[in-house]
């Protein structure tokens, strides 16, 4: 247990500021991507994603240019 605490152990005091920007990035990016995932696969949102899946071949809206 204990080189597996050496092996993860983080010396916050050197890290420089490329390190803390690369971290917090990551953090956020990560909090992001779990957000959308679970957006997209929540059952409740499955007919609203579903009706924007035919979007890019309706004629119709593209003509006319409108929504």
């Amino acid at each position: 247990m204990i080189k597996l605490k050496e092996y993860f152990h983080t010396d916050f005091g050197a890290m420089t500021s490329s390190d803390w920007v690369g971290l917090t990035m990551t953090v956020v990016f990560f909090v992001l991507m779990a957000t959308a995932y679970i957006y997209v696969l929540n059952p409740k949102n499955a007919k609203r994603l579903n009706s924007y899946g035919a979007i890019p071949m309706d004629d119709e809206k593209l003509e006319r240019g409108g929504k």
